[in-house]
């Protein structure tokens, strides 16, 4: 019992010193680690479409076609829920108006007898914060402003690094190994070719997830008539990127909102549908669509969540549970016994080859 305890620890402290490595070396190139890392993501999107593609086109523009659908698809979906926000935006201040002096009447009344002055003057004291800080808010604008800029910079150099993944990544992949020992390169490939694998498992698999819980949030907020549904829903598509606690912060941003909209009964709806949503991401989604492809503990997962967050805010996060669950892949692909080297050592191509 005390060997196979000593033989799990120092694997899980090998593990964390990977890790914390792995992202105190990325921290210092964090904007060009997140290019590099959305580029791959985007290939392992985009690179079953270009295999189907370059059937009928030539490689190059299979490779144009799938990423100017990909970005036109993108940019469709923000311009929809940007629209269906600006149609529902005079409506939605008088709600949220009516509602907040709902729940100041309620908190007035038994059980909770808030005096009725409490609220006014917790809205002046709001205002006279806002206005003393008012040159700390206005230099926070701006720096959102320069935040934008580097955004933009990371989104070009991840889809110029998208575009010569998907269209030579298998060329470029032969170079670096080409460039190691004779001994070490069948190594390399078999690591090579269970990390992307995993990744492109993952990347699949997160997709199917996120895309899930948005398509149920949706309907369940536009049912209950909360409004917002469609951003709602976009926003529970992107924190289903943060595996276990994603999900439930962006429904409890709908259940605040359900809250200031339509009262307390259809906020608590809304608090069902987080365990509700839980229940079936992690009884029936996850062992369903990620299990052949990430096979890592629940514990295993939490823990890397909140280390990547530790170490690299809502990045790490989102980064944590792919970067372990490769790692853990090319241990295992490592360990297991020697097989006959590959022809080519190709990803991120090879590993289902177009």
């Amino acid at each position: 019992m005390l060997r196979t305890a000593a033989a799990y620890a120092w694997r899980i402290i090998a593990v964390g010193v990977v890790v914390h490595v792995t992202f105190s070396v990325l921290g210092q190139f964090h904007r060009i680690a997140v290019a590099v890392f959305l580029g791959l993501v985007i290939t392992a999107v985009l690179r079953p479409v270009v295999g189907l593609l370059a059937r009928f086109l030539p490689r190059p523009l299979a490779v144009a076609t799938a990423l100017i659908g990909g970005i036109v698809l993108v940019l469709g979906v923000l311009a929809l829920v940007g629209e269906t926000a600006a149609d529902q935006r005079s409506g939605l201040e008088k709600e949220f108006v009516a509602g907040i002096d709902r729940i100041e009447r309620q908190l007035e009344d038994p059980p909770f007898r808030f005096p009725p002055d409490a609220f006014d003057d917790l809205q002046s004291r709001i205002g006279r914060l806002l206005s003393s800080h008012r040159s700390t808010l206005i230099s926070t604008a701006l720096s959102g402003a320069s935040r934008l800029v580097e955004v933009l910079t990371v989104l070009a150099l991840a889809l110029f690094c998208a575009v010569f993944f998907t269209h030579s990544g298998d060329r470029q992949w032969r170079w670096v190994c080409a460039q190691l020992p004779e001994g070490a390169r069948r190594r390399f490939t078999v690591g090579g070719r269970a990390a992307w694998r995993t990744f492109t498992g993952y990347t699949h698999g997160i997709l199917l997830v996120a895309a899930t819980n948005a398509v149920l949030v949706g309907i369940a907020l536009f049912a209950l008539g909360v409004p917002l549904a469609m951003p709602l829903a976009l926003l529970e598509f992107l924190a289903a990127f943060i595996p276990l606690i994603g999900s439930p912060i962006a429904l409890a941003v709908a259940a605040v909102v359900a809250l200031a909209s339509k009262g307390p009964f259809i906020a608590l709806v809304v608090v069902a549908l987080i365990v509700v949503i839980g229940q079936i991401e992690g009884h029936l989604l996850h062992p369903l669509v990620m299990s052949w492809a990430v096979r890592l503990h629940p514990v295993v997962v939490a823990l890397a969540v909140v280390g990547g967050a530790v170490a690299a805010g809502v990045i790490g996060a989102v980064v944590a549970v792919p970067l372990v669950a490769v790692v853990w892949a090319v241990y295992q692909a490592l360990k297991a016994p020697a097989a006959d080297p590959p022809q080519a050592a190709d990803p991120p191509q090879a590993a289902d080859p177009p």
